[in-house]
């Protein structure tokens, strides 16, 4: 989440959109003239639930009855999943997933308002896999959210308005996921800072809240006193002007969790022509994270740190500016936290200046181990504010990286970055290393920690599929594991801009959950089309045969790469295509396609998101000899 994003986002308040139906407009209290039972399981599939109720009292005022159910909330409204009942107080509700739980609640509607009962806890029946796959059901939100975009519908957004997205596995089963304030005609403002939202199934997210009401007690007063130290007035910067942004969630053990997150501090150091003012990372503490009010506020972490001294560069030219004479050297925004094999715990931070620090923290308090000094002076003055771990450009102190994320998987650290713009030209990146502090290595032999340079693979870009506008702005991950061996990938994808008939359409911010898959000499790939919790029934052969959608990922800065067609045929050739001529094998107990030409694609059931209606089908992620990167998915 880079500063110049703030502009963009603040230009977002003038776009106010307003998608109220009937349903915002009542209250939800209960009637105490009408009692509704709970409801009762009458018949059940692996896809289905036939619940009925019954109601008491005043019944003559009521006009509609129904259920509302869930499988996150367990309090489901109408703005949730609703089905109407019958004249006996029934009805079956269809297109479930199989062996999950579902909260039920029987509702009536008369006199302006709606009665609920209370929940019924259900769960469908298990089914074979195969089964599921022929019953499946794919998800039905829509992704141009501006009918729901508001305040007032915030329970239905699901994944509507998600920037830079944090997610963590928590004891209570539930995935939790936290962002960067940010939505579209900042309907967000209305309800704190770092919302909050959760799911069972990685499809369906619960909204939950701000989890911090205001700005923290600590963050004005200390940047004063940096100021001071430096011979500056204290600030007069408006409180409503901080920015919120890139939270990254831990589970540290059982009954703790951490989420360190970035207070941008609005305008300059001293006035125009100077750089500007600070941003901060600070540490929340949650011993449950059910409880989205429970967050506790730790105070201060990091600053920025500058290798120039007290130099502001008042007028400085444009070169100064942009290259080497900035005045931060680390920019304390974007941070991820990790907990190494050895026990010890790092914190990766940084955005746009000289590139991605690593500084190691205390385990008790979470707080930077070393004594932090006065954030300027020379090399040797900063070293407690951390030590480089990726640069684009060696020396370059205005570059397009930023949103690290780090993690370990089989032997390796993972350091994920978003690179350029992030209205449209957002890609992701990722390089590796044995050692938590580097160096760093990409695919193709690059070290970003000693030499810098550009990292590959490649793992997401803009892209499009045919029968849709596809997505753009696809950056700033979070990874994480289902502590079963499935990884997934989160971030937000924006449409692109002037889609016809939406006002500022690049401001759609959705959040988008993807699956990766591990190479065999393990490198993460991103698969193309979004998780749908499609059953993965095993992928045979004889399904390969015909026409795919094949993109090649390569970079085009702010291009968005669209499919052309690629024929498999029976006889192992490849018929159409950039790689007609090839001939390919294909592994079914590994779903790994491999061509005679070096790419090797690792294939997955996902939903199809451009087929109208929505279904299933077979997509694929891959690398070339040459690095390259390919997403593709067969055509219907």
């Amino acid at each position: 989440m880079k500063k110049l994003s703030l502009i963009w986002i603040s230009l977002l308040a003038v776009f106010t959109f307003v998608g109220c139906s009937d349903d915002n407009e009542v209250e939800y209290n209960q009637s105490s003239d009408v009692t509704v039972a709970v409801p009762e399981v009458t018949a059940s599939t692996g896809t289905s639930l036939t619940v009925a109720s019954s109601v008491t009292g005043n019944t003559g005022s009521i006009v509609r009855r129904g259920f509302c159910y869930s499988a996150n909330s367990q309090a489901p409204t109408v703005n949730d999943n609703m089905v109407e009942a019958d004249e006996n107080f029934s009805a079956t509700i269809s297109g479930l997933m199989g062996n999950t739980t579902y909260y039920i609640r029987a509702f009536v509607y008369g006199n302006s308002r709606y009665t609920y009962s209370d929940a019924l806890e259900a769960t469908t029946e298990s089914q074979p896999i195969d089964e599921q796959l022929a019953n499946y059901v794919a998800p039905a939100y829509e992704d141009n959210y501006t009918s729901i975009a508001d305040w007032t519908n915030r329970s239905r957004w699901n994944l509507s308005n998600v920037h830079d997205p944090s997610v963590v596995l928590a004891e209570d089963g539930y995935y939790y996921m936290y962002q960067t304030d940010a939505s579209y005609g900042n309907a967000h403002m209305a309800g704190g800072h770092f919302h909050g939202r959760r799911s069972q199934n990685l499809v369906d997210w619960e909204y939950l809240g701000g989890t911090m009401q205001s700005l923290p007690d600590w963050v004005i007063p200390k940047l004063n006193e940096i100021r001071a130290a430096m011979g500056l007035e204290p600030t007069t910067a408006d409180e409503a002007d901080f920015g919120y942004w890139a939270p990254c969630v831990r589970k540290v053990r059982n009954g703790l969790y951490r989420m360190y997150y970035s207070i941008v501090c609005p305008g300059t150091l001293s006035g125009d022509g100077t750089w500007s003012e600070r941003a901060f990372i600070g540490l929340m503490e949650n011993s449950n994270p059910a409880n989205n009010d429970g967050w506790e506020d730790k105070g201060y972490v990091i600053t920025n740190a500058s290798d120039r001294g007290l130099d502001f560069y008042v007028n400085a030219s444009a070169d100064d500016y942009w290259n080497e004479n900035c005045y931060y050297k680390w920019n304390a925004i974007d941070p991820s936290y990790i907990i190494d094999n050895d026990g010890r715990h790092y914190m990766a931070y940084g955005s746009w200046h000289s590139g991605i620090a690593l500084v190691e923290l205390d385990e008790a308090t979470g707080k930077v181990k070393a004594e932090l000094p006065n954030p300027w002076g020379t090399d040797a003055d900063i070293a407690a504010y951390g030590q480089l771990i990726a640069t684009r450009q060696m020396g370059n102190r205005w570059q397009g990286s930023e949103g690290p994320e780090l993690i370990y998987h089989d032997g390796y650290y993972y350091l994920f970055l978003a690179y350029d713009a992030l209205e449209v030209p957002y890609n992701t990146r990722v390089v590796r290393s044995t050692n938590i502090a580097g160096p760093y290595v990409g695919m193709d032999g690059t070290d970003v920690t000693t030499v810098g340079g550009e990292a590959f693979p490649i793992l997401t870009h803009p892209y499009k599929f045919n029968g849709n506008d596809g997505w753009v702005g696809i950056s700033h991950c979070c990874v994480f594991d289902d502590g079963e061996g499935n990884w997934y990938f989160a971030s937000q994808g924006r449409f692109p801009v002037d889609v016809p008939g939406i006002n500022a359409s690049n401001a759609i911010m959705m959040g988008q959950v993807r699956c990766i898959r591990w190479t065999e000499d393990g490198w993460p790939v991103v698969m193309p089309e979004r998780y749908g919790a499609v059953p993965q029934v095993e992928i045979t052969e004889s399904e390969l045969i015909g026409n795919w959608e094949n993109i090649d990922l390569s970079y085009a800065y702010g291009e968005q790469k669209t499919s052309a067609t690629m024929t498999l045929a029976a006889d192992h050739t490849v018929t159409a295509g950039d790689w007609e001529g090839a001939t390919w094998t294909y592994d079914s107990s590994k779903r790994i396609l491999t061509l005679d030409n070096g790419v090797e694609l690792y294939l997955q059931r996902e939903t199809d998101w451009e087929a109208s209606p929505r279904t299933h089908t077979i997509v694929y992620a891959g690398y070339g000899d040459d690095y390259k990167t390919y997403w593709g998915k067969k055509s219907k």
